[in-house]
């Protein structure tokens, strides 16, 4: 059985999209974008849209009852591949122990002009 997972500390989808979706004790976190759900307004510069965008997933995980310890794996898009080493610095602030797999990609856009959109699985 699946359960929808939505925090209201995240910004809403963009799409027709769940922001999560938990099934079987794990946790399938949407890619997010680096917007701030209380403006509605998008980070500016590689470092502040990759603390927006996993600090959203941390408001979702959290949501679901889960840590971002419990995070096994994120995939990392990038509009840039240019920016991997400041969008590094800062993720490192976020996982700091057991960091999770990771996949990081270059690609010719992303909505909204986005710099960054991260997702997430997650399980204990």
């Amino acid at each position: 059985m699946k359960k929808i997972i939505a925090s209201p500390l995240a910004p809403k989808a963009v799409g027709p999209y769940s922001q999560a979706v938990e099934s079987n004790g794990t946790l399938y976190v949407s890619g997010q974008l680096p917007i701030d759900a209380s403006t509605g307004v998008m980070a500016e510069g590689i470092e502040e849209q990759t603390r927006q965008s996993l600090t959203n997933i941390r408001y979702i995980v959290e949501e679901a009852g889960y840590t971002l310890a419990d995070v096994v794996k994120v995939t990392v898009l990038l509009d840039d591949i240019a920016d991997f080493a400041a969008m590094n610095g800062v993720y490192a602030t976020f996982f700091t122990e057991q960091m999770p797999a990771r996949v990081c990609y270059e690609v010719a856009k992303l909505p909204m002009g986005a710099k960054v959109e991260i997702d997430a699985i997650v399980t204990r």
